[in-house]
Formats: structure tokens, sequence, C-alpha cells
């Protein structure tokens, strides 16, 4: 028996997950194209993540599934998921409920490293 949810299939589309049953996934903004975070799913948290059309994450610091906005209300609406060419990394084009990141930032990314020419 295939399991399938919303036309996504587990048995067709042979997703690499690590040692620790983990694949990177990557959170951008469908509308401006701007990357938000990076956090990890596992098998189950991508189901939940189907199903209910929000993101849903495994932490490795709680080992534990975390619904992301479940207590700061900053939830992350799935517009579509993406995998890469080796099926070891995902894309989350999704609508970002207030601030991605837990420092209030809209992007994990808001810092930088200034290169300056020699």
């Amino acid at each position: 028996m295939k399991t399938e949810i919303k036309g996504f299939n587990f048995e067709d589309i042979k997703l690499k997950f690590n040692k620790h049953g983990l694949i990177p996934a990557i959170a951008q903004d469908f509308k401006t194209g701007e990357v938000l975070m990076l956090a990890y799913m596992n098998e189950e948290s991508l189901k939940l993540t189907l199903e209910r059309g929000k993101a849903t994450y495994f932490s490795r610091s709680r080992q534990a599934l975390w619904l992301k906005g479940e207590t700061s209300g900053h939830f992350q609406h799935i517009k579509e998921i993406r995998f890469d060419c080796d099926c070891d990394t995902l894309l989350l084009l999704i609508e970002q409920e207030g601030a991605a990141c837990h420092t209030g930032s809209y992007s994990c990314f808001y810092r930088k490293i200034n290169l300056q020419e020699n």
C-alpha cells in the first residue's frame, strides 16, 4: 500500500533522509524569494506539514516535532514544496506570518560577512 498525502507519494519519491532520519528544509518566502530559515524534517513532520498545510519541523535540540508558530503565532503556510536533484534537501515555499527567526527578524539570514575588494 502506498502512502500518499496531497499528491506526494513517499514510495515513488525516494527522499534521502540522513542517518538520524532527517532532511534539511529551507523555508523561502514564496512572493519575494527571500530565504527565511533552515530547519530539519523527519518523515513524520513532513507528513504533518502536507496534511496541515503549515510547516512542521523536527527540533534536534528538543528531539521533538515542532509546529512553526505554535507558541509565537508566526506560522508558515505552505504554498509549494520542492526537492533538489539529489533528493536530499527540501525547499518550502511559504507565506510567513510575522517573523521567521526566533530573534524577531523576518529572516534568520539578517547578518552578512562584508567582503571588501583588495
